[in-house]
């Protein structure tokens, strides 16, 4: 794949396991927040930050945002998203504008009209990988029961114990009451695959009991409410 300049408007987990995953890709990435906290040079070396608000016109014309082929609204909230998707689209004319969509009540309002391009829904993608795991009981990776549970994700880091391992290691190695339910990389989210190497940058997302999480956490290393990413 030819590289691209690619912007991402979000420096949470999400935006931020997007653009360790394209920059070592070989992409040019400009991500962009103005939470200092969220700023992590050391983190990601090879990606160009940006302190500042991406709803801002200005911020996004010192940007030139223009001159990139993608951008992707990553925040953690959906009206942040709509606000820089239509200026990406309508003042900037990026070619391809991609959205995370937080609350799924607000898909509707992620299309052309709004200058989104491709709008994505993780809630909504898991909820299908959820719905598509197999009824039977004794099969490996079976879900621990729903009512109560909860989302959690990691992003694999260097350090990380599964970096580089199968996905058949990592769902051996979980606490029970905890099932792998969705890996996030370069191609989206795919539901697991045992045979799969997980990477550095992949993003794991798990169902857990409450009482689960703290085992987990143990295993991998903080993990996040994506929902708050």
């Amino acid at each position: 794949m030819a590289e691209m300049r690619i912007a991402i408007a979000g420096a949470g987990s999400v935006g931020r396991s997007i653009a360790k995953e394209l920059a070592g890709s070989g992409h040019d990435v400009l991500l962009i927040d103005r939470d200092t906290r969220a700023i992590g040079l050391d983190d990601l070396p090879q990606v160009e930050w940006l302190l500042a608000d991406a709803c801002e016109l200005a911020t996004l014309e010192d940007a030139r945002l223009g001159d990139f082929d993608v951008v992707v609204a990553a925040s953690s909230d959906d009206k942040v998203n709509l606000v820089v998707s239509l200026l990406a689209k309508t003042e900037f004319d990026v070619d391809r504008v991609i959205a995370r969509i937080n609350d799924p009540e607000n898909e509707w309002l992620f299309n052309e009209t709004w200058g989104v391009d491709l709008a994505v829904s993780p809630p909504r993608l898991i909820a299908d990988l959820v719905e598509g795991v197999p009824d039977d009981p004794d099969e490996e990776g079976t879900l621990p029961p729903l009512p109560g549970a909860e989302i959690a994700e990691s992003v694999l880091h260097a350090a990380s114990p599964f970096a580089g391992a199968s996905e058949a290691e990592l769902t051996g190695a979980l606490p029970e009451g905890v099932a792998l339910v969705a890996v996030l990389g370069p191609g989206g989210v795919r539901p697991p695959d045992p045979g799969r190497t997980l990477s550095v940058g992949n993003t794991v997302v798990f169902l857990a009991d409450p009482e689960a999480l703290g085992p987990l956490e143990t295993l991998l290393g903080p993990v996040d409410d994506p929902g708050n990413a």
